[in-house]
């Protein structure tokens, strides 16, 4: 190649890489200045995804799985409606997801919770009858104990005038199991007798005051001993109560020798046999849930195959010879599994109506932080619960204690005997260090002082 050809190559080039520079300069124009259509932004400077408090289960087990974590906040799906939560129903079901004793739980980790009540914030596209603004109660698979839940319209509930948020949760699930139980399954009428396991926790006290709005219907109800009270000063219409663990078949017999029409039975296991047993002829036995499953923190395959074998098995002819009904209800798998969400839709609208007649009055027992979740659980764990046990995003939790007392005087203790052991051994330290400034000018220079520092390192800085 020639020098002239090269110089000419240059000049071509050199164009080139000045419109290199000015487009950068342009896109770093754009984006310093905004004065360009487009304005690029870098990934490290995208605004951070904003974040709720939320109820996740890290893993099934114990209540050290149960965290109050930061999560992002969730998007409106088509069909959906975002909730800002003000209170959050605790119910049994929530102990035995915890522990994994549920059918096809989600993968850890994950959001808690099937009942919440509180505002509607956003509207998703295709949902009809509710507005930003609506006062709601929703009852969505999971995902409810968080300051933030996006839920599909059809388990969304608008509340009446007059109905809190609190009410809401302390009636909707609970009486929407006790009204289908009793005036759908069970056909209750009047003059009717009915057996009540757990009849001091939320649904219990839901079938009690639902029952009565029928005219001389006797209630049997079985809770333990330490409920009793509660209940007589609750003024619960409770025909006869029964203590849990007693031979309360042989109480029922003595007051009501041919048995009773209806048996409730919540737990599972013996009890299965024993309110069989109780049934008269054309009576229904109702299973409606298994809570003798969680008998310990953790689960169980002891416990859950314990309730299972306890249970006699019933052939369809028994049942005809015996003029006897068995049925069961999971309202959780007739909403999400079975398209039961519009069923449930009409028989919300019925409590809601019983609520603002004042035929019911929800009976709440405790109110938490949503930090203090684990003691909730536990309470209800324990079966110390009367009525119905709520979780309030806006409460403050308790104050924890810094250190427990016995901590302190463990410590107290210790730093006590490290001062006895010392004082001797300074008293020995005190003699030694005298014989050495007595004998200090018979010493090597290469010995070590009382510092650690040897004398010849003592004498450098001076010469």
């Amino acid at each position: 190649m020639s020098e002239q050809e090269a110089s000419t190559n240059a000049t071509i080039e050199e164009p080139k890489t000045e419109k290199k520079e000015n487009a950068s300069e342009e896109a770093k124009d754009v984006k310093e200045n905004g004065n360009g259509e487009v304005e690029p932004v870098a990934e490290n400077e995208k605004e951070a995804p904003k974040e709720m408090r939320a109820v996740v289960l890290t893993g099934f087990g114990g209540l050290k799985s149960v965290k109050i974590l930061k999560k992002p906040e969730p998007t409106v799906n088509e069909g959906e409606v975002l909730i800002r939560v003000k209170a959050c129903g605790l119910n049994f079901q929530d102990l035995m997801v915890r522990q994994g004793a549920i059918d096809s739980p989600p993968k850890c980790p994950f959001i808690l919770g099937f009942e919440c009540a509180g505002e509607i914030e956003q509207v998703g596209e295709g949902v009809e009858n509710l507005v930003v603004g609506d006062n709601v109660v929703a009852l969505p698979e999971y995902r409810a104990w968080a300051e933030l839940v996006s839920v599909p319209a059809k388990y969304v509930y608008k509340l009446p005038n007059g109905v809190s948020y609190l009410d809401a949760v302390t009636i909707t699930m609970n009486y929407t199991v006790a009204y289908i139980l009793l005036f759908e399954l069970s056909g209750l009428t009047q003059g009717k007798s009915i057996l009540v396991h757990s009849v001091g926790g939320g649904v219990g006290q839901a079938i009690v005051q639902l029952a009565k709005t029928i005219p001389d219907v006797t209630i049997f109800g079985v809770c333990s001993k330490g409920k009793h009270e509660a209940l007589k000063a609750a003024e619960s219409p409770i025909d006869h109560l029964l203590e849990r663990g007693s031979d309360y078949t042989s109480e029922v017999r003595k007051i009501s020798p041919e048995g009773v029409d209806i048996v409730l039975d919540c737990l599972c296991g013996e009890e299965c046999n024993k309110g069989y047993n109780l049934l008269k002829p054309m009576g229904r036995y109702i299973l409606y849930g298994s809570s003798n499953v969680v008998t310990g923190e953790t689960k169980s395959f002891f416990s859950a195959a314990r309730s299972w074998w306890q249970v006699d098995k019933i052939s369809p002819l028994k049942l005809f010879d015996e003029n006897r009904t068995l049925s069961g209800f999971n309202l959780r798998r007739l909403m999400y599994n079975q398209h039961g969400h519009e069923h449930v839709h009409q028989t919300v609208q019925k409590v809601f109506e019983l609520f603002k007649d004042k035929k019911i009055k929800p009976l709440l027992d405790s109110t938490w932080a949503l930090e203090d979740v684990a003691e909730a659980m536990q309470k209800m764990h324990d079966r110390k619960n009367v009525g119905k046990v709520i979780l309030d995003p806006s409460m403050e939790p308790k104050p924890k204690p810094a250190t427990p007392a016995k901590g302190k005087s463990k410590e107290d203790k210790k730093k006590q005997s490290s001062e006895e052991k010392k004082e001797p051994e300074e008293k020995k330290e005190e003699p030694a260090k005298e014989e050495k400034k007595e004998d200090k000018k018979e010493e090597p220079v290469t010995n070590v002082d009382s510092e650690g520092n040897s004398a010849e390192s003592k004498k450098e800085p001076s010469s």
